[in-house]
């Protein structure tokens, strides 16, 4: 059935006159009179009752009236909730960061996202770095924020943030009463690093900092992950290096200290894939360009 002959029905309908309904629709009298005609015939049931003074639905038309009503409706929802989408306006984005990313810039950047896109379906997930690229790759997500970045010439790039590193200290430890630390000085240090696998990883930027301050750490206690690693810190196992937007969440049982010495900083890079070419995608990383330069 011809859906605009349903829109000049209800017209029809709700003016219960032809010429003011052929005027809301734009359209000449006779070729509307026609057009409901032809629906009458298709149905096999006269829709109105005409007469010189007034139209009126007959019960036939009452009963059609309700079906048409609901399947314009339904039909116009589709148009617009597609075109939404379609947009990036609606849909779902899956995006997936590394652990330390949650106490950064990137809170901001999701909220600064869901203001301007609050109907998207956002789904969020914690992963390292090894994760965030197979999951990427696999196209299991769409947004992959990574410390440092993922080399990977199938995925595109775009700079978040970079900070500096401070350390994470038992409360326990002599370390946290020092009014400077010299980070040459933490030879005699247990380390704890993240991840355990895959290498390389985070776990070595911080050994290449070690390396080039002279030393190797006393003892090595290597964490799957940066939540494991802070909670070991907070038993008193060891000290952690991590990016100084950490310090910015409290934890008992652990103290944060900036220190001297040697401090190349982190970053977090936003990645998809280049192939993707969604606008959910695209609309998250404009958002991101915008937040970057007004930072």
């Amino acid at each position: 059935m011809d859906v605009r002959r349903l829109k000049y029905f209800l017209a029809v309908a709700e003016e219960l006159h032809f010429g003011r309904a052929a005027t809301r629709l734009e359209i000449a009298q006779p070729p509307l009179s026609r057009q409901i005609a032809a629906l009458e015939a298709d149905i096999g049931a006269q829709l109105f009752d005409r007469s010189r003074s007034q139209i009126r639905l007959t019960q036939a038309g009452e009963i059609f009236e309700g079906h048409a009503r609901a399947i314009v409706d339904r039909l116009e929802n589709a148009y617009r909730e597609t075109r939404l989408v379609g947009e990036g306006g609606q849909g779902r984005l899956r995006i997936a960061f590394v652990g330390s990313a949650s106490h950064g810039v990137l809170p901001t950047l999701i909220k600064s996202y869901r203001s301007h896109f609050p109907k998207v379906e956002l789904a969020l997930s914690a992963m390292n770095n090894a994760e965030l690229h197979s999951a990427i790759i696999q196209r299991e997500i769409d947004i992959a924020v990574a410390r440092p970045d993922l080399g990977d010439d199938e995925l595109r790039r775009e700079p978040l943030a970079h900070e500096d590193l401070v350390l994470a200290i038992p409360d326990a430890s002599e370390l946290a009463s020092r009014k400077e630390i010299r980070f040459a000085d933490l030879s005699d240090q247990t380390f704890v690093l993240y991840p355990r696998r895959p290498r390389p990883s985070y776990a070595d930027h911080i050994l290449s900092i070690c390396k080039q301050e002279g030393f190797e750490p006393a003892a090595l206690e290597l964490a799957q992950d940066f939540q494991t690693a802070i909670s070991l810190v907070s038993v008193g196992v060891g000290i952690c290096v991590v990016p100084a937007s950490v310090a910015a969440t409290t934890r008992p049982g652990v103290f944060y200290r900036p220190y001297v010495g040697l401090n190349p900083g982190t970053s977090l890079t936003i990645h998809a894939r280049r192939d993707n070419q969604s606008p959910q995608v695209r609309n998250f990383l404009e958002v991101a360009r915008k937040f970057v330069r007004s930072r």
